[in-house]
């Protein structure tokens, strides 16, 4: 199954449903996502692969007593309903609209997104990226979605109809939001390895190319210093000069802080590199 389907499987055992304007709340949330519509303003349509989606959707209904009818439509499941007796929405235009009150509670604009999600949300799998996203079925419904989703502290991003998050952190609030404490472990797991791997990567790749610039520098002073012995010019150099060019060529792999460690008399790193330099310059005159 993919990420999305276990999040769906396991907000789909929840029965705790007991609370009626939770179930009312969660159902506005399954209206007005991208996968509802209104046949003639008289029927709702429901349309989904997800069984776990529909078995939620028609338990949700039940608990109501709103009848309805399920059938099978190629690889959906599509459920119908007459919309009169549904007193918590109502139509306009052939659309879907419900009223958001001021006084309505935490716990009900909770399950206003997870209907919305359930109803035509998806989570690519964190192995390979993040991303999030809920379709609605009308810009009207996208902006009230997105006041009631940004008044619970979540951020999100606006597609045409739809809302979407790329940030880990954001998602793993989401899932919390909806109640998918199951998923949010699950997600926090694979945040935590990807990070862990992205910061060993970068220590690597960061210790390579430290690594390649000390090996360059080598390769570069020991050209100095041979072409300084080639020319004549090597037994000129003052004594300290010659004495850590002479290091250098028997350690040609050695870091400057032990290079100049290994002189009659020890001198740091910043002292080595600018006799080094030193060296590169005098084989650079002309």
């Amino acid at each position: 199954m993919s990420f999305s389907s276990d999040i769906k499987q396991e907000l789909n055992k929840n029965n705790n449903l007991s609370n009626k304007e939770i179930v009312k709340n969660e159902l506005i949330g399954y209206f007005i996502s991208g996968n509802t519509s209104v046949i003639n303003g008289k029927q709702i349509r429901f349309s989904t692969e997800s069984d776990y989606n529909i078995n939620r959707f028609s338990k949700l209904l039940a608990n109501l007593n709103l009848n309805h009818k399920i059938e099978i439509s190629g690889k959906s499941f599509v459920i119908t309903l007459k919309t009169k007796n549904i007193d918590f929405i109502s139509l306009k235009e052939n659309q879907i609209c419900f009223k958001l009150e001021k006084s309505t509670k935490e716990e009900s604009l909770k399950a206003i997104v997870r209907g919305a999600f359930m109803g035509s949300g998806s989570v690519n799998n964190p192995e390979k990226e993040y991303h999030l996203e809920v379709d609605l079925n009308t810009q009207e419904n996208l902006e009230k979605f997105i006041e009631i989703i940004e008044s619970l502290g979540i951020k999100v991003k606006i597609l045409p109809c739809a809302i979407y998050i790329k940030e880990g952190e954001e998602i793993s609030k989401f899932l919390a939001l909806i109640g998918a404490a199951k998923a949010v472990m699950q997600f926090e797991d694979i945040r935590i390895q990807k990070e862990m791997r992205g910061k060993v990567n970068r220590l690597v790749n960061c210790k390579t190319a430290n690594l390649n610039k000390t090996i360059n520098a080598s390769i570069e002073q020991i050209s100095a210093i041979q072409k300084l012995q080639k020319t004549g010019k090597f037994n000129k150099l003052e004594d300290n000069l010659k004495e850590i060019a002479l290091l250098r060529l028997e350690n040609p792999d050695m870091p400057l802080i032990e290079l100049g460690q290994l002189l009659k008399e020890p001198i740091g790193k910043s002292g080595v590199n600018y006799r080094l330099k030193k060296i590169v310059e005098i084989a650079n005159e002309k």
